[in-house]
């Protein structure tokens, strides 16, 4: 009897350890969305977008409504926020080849690495790195999805060119034939585990990313017409050189001669709906899991992006549409009791690293920039020491607050915009006398020092700022001298 007993009372003795683990240190649901701005419910950035599940994670917990990348474009913005470092501070400005990844773990510590190395059990799947990253230094397990071919409904939406990325199309594939919804399953899979250590578990969305395919009853619920953004035909009247240089008009133009801009903002708004389904999946699963009192979660898109605003589709540029992104943070610990709310200060992602480690009481390395956001979530009123800075390229920098949003370009050009009275940018008041005082106060903010740009792994298609000719005259002397091209890694 006696040796059952204490038995006993050693399982019960491990058994309060796991759960004061768990109490100390919540688990960590990661949600990264790939592409997705600001058209969604919970953000009011398109009458017609459907996202009931991300729509109702924000109405119990803190929702940024001003929040922003700190680089629009995958590449820049997953490694400023997965290694906690800004692109001016680490010179990775542009997009890189995904054999950068070792170099990089030499010099940064990552986030699910800094998880794993402090006790966590960290697991991922799908897009979390810019490229499918199975590092067993950052996780404990990592999803291998299966890539099937789709089988599209006949005569509808549109394709460009042969390859399929450019494709704006309803499929017929079974749910589960979709990488999102693998993606979404293993994350439910995860939570209906037992875990005896504190978990980050990051569930990597792939839409609304190109191609935009989607099941096709997401584009079934949306109307015929879609309402196009608002645009003004002269937008780019006051726009310096180099902005307007950044907005690639061929692709712009392109949809709007072949008229299917339509086709185009109906894709986008099903993929968003996909996305929100899938995240919706997971959600239900914390919330009847067992680790629904104890989990944070963490929900964000690593940039925006353009449907036609200044005649630009895509990303990579320093205005709002490009870099402003949806950014949720929910404490399901009761005895935290969140206020929910809103929070319509300017807000960057690279808070996130630093945030997370505060919930986890986990030291950051010294380098990491930012700041954590646990004194926000918990009262709103807090402000940020700093406004949200933005680079596209080294030299080309944005600055967004609550109410303006300057932008200097690396050749001098200017815009400035107010946003009290024109959320659409369509207003340069750079030059405005009346504006002065603001400008000088957001230019203050504009980092003093500058990384010079990583190099080794370079995707030469994605350089802007003030590398840009040197590395176009770099590979022009290299294309002669070899007498053929350079490949280019065109993965954006």
């Amino acid at each position: 009897m006696k040796i059952k007993f204490y038995i006993l009372l050693l399982l019960c003795c491990i058994q309060g350890r796991v759960l004061l683990a768990q109490e100390k240190q919540p688990n960590i649901l990661f949600i990264a969305i790939d592409d997705m701005n600001d058209w969604t419910g919970f953000l009011g950035g398109h009458p017609e977008t459907i996202t009931p599940n991300m729509d109702k994670l924000s109405k119990k917990s803190v929702n940024f409504t001003n929040a922003h990348t700190s680089a629009p474009g995958c590449s820049p913005s997953r490694n400023a926020l997965l290694y906690g470092v800004q692109p001016f501070n680490s010179g990775l400005y542009p997009f890189y080849e995904h054999n950068i990844h070792e170099q990089l773990m030499q010099q940064y510590t990552s986030l699910p690495r800094l998880l794993k190395e402090n006790g966590y059990s960290t697991f991922g799947a799908g897009k979390i790195h810019h490229g499918t990253l199975k590092d067993p230094r950052e996780w404990t397990d990592y999803l291998d999805t299966q890539k099937n071919k789709k089988v599209f409904r006949k005569g509808e939406g549109y394709i460009k060119g042969k390859n399929g990325k450019y494709s704006f199309r309803p499929t017929l594939n079974p749910d589960e034939e979709h990488i999102d919804h693998q993606v979404a399953s293993y994350g439910i899979e995860k939570l209906n585990e037992k875990h005896d250590k504190p978990f980050f578990l990051a569930v990597g969305i792939v839409k609304p990313h190109l191609p935009f395919d989607a099941p096709a009853r997401f584009f079934d619920a949306l109307p015929e017409n879609i309402t196009p953004p608002d645009m003004i035909e002269n937008d780019a009247d006051d726009i310096p050189k180099t902005g307007k240089s950044l907005r690639k008009i061929g692709e712009y133009n392109h949809y709007l001669n072949k008229d299917v801009w339509n086709d185009v903002r109906k894709a986008y708004l099903a993929c968003i709906s996909w996305a929100d389904y899938n995240i919706g999946r997971v959600l239900d699963a914390l919330e009847n899991s067992a680790y629904a009192d104890n989990t944070i979660v963490v929900l964000w898109s690593d940039h925006g992006y353009h449907l036609g605003e200044k005649q630009t589709f895509k990303k990579f540029t320093l205005w709002e549409e490009a870099t402003k992104v949806p950014f949720i943070i929910y404490d399901g610990r009761p005895q935290e009791k969140l206020k929910p709310g809103t929070y319509s200060e300017a807000v960057s992602l690279i808070n996130v690293y630093k945030t997370i480690a505060d919930y986890t009481n986990i030291n950051t390395p010294e380098y990491v920039d930012g700041e954590s956001l646990v004194p926000i979530v918990k009262n709103q009123s807090v402000k940020l020491e700093d406004p949200t800075i933005i680079s596209w390229g080294r030299g080309n920098y944005s600055v967004r607050n609550k109410d303006y949003r300057y932008i200097r370009y690396f050749d001098g050009g200017e815009e400035l915009y107010n946003h009290k009275i024109d959320s659409n940018e369509w207003h340069n008041l750079a030059k405005d006398s009346d504006y002065q005082k603001i400008k000088n106060e957001l230019n203050a903010h504009l980092p003093k020092h500058e990384k010079p740009m990583v190099s080794e792994h370079v995707s030469v298609w994605s350089i802007e700022g003030a590398d840009k000719e040197k590395f176009k005259a770099k590979k022009s002397s290299s294309t002669t001298k070899n007498g053929n091209k350079n490949p280019k890694n065109k993965t954006k």
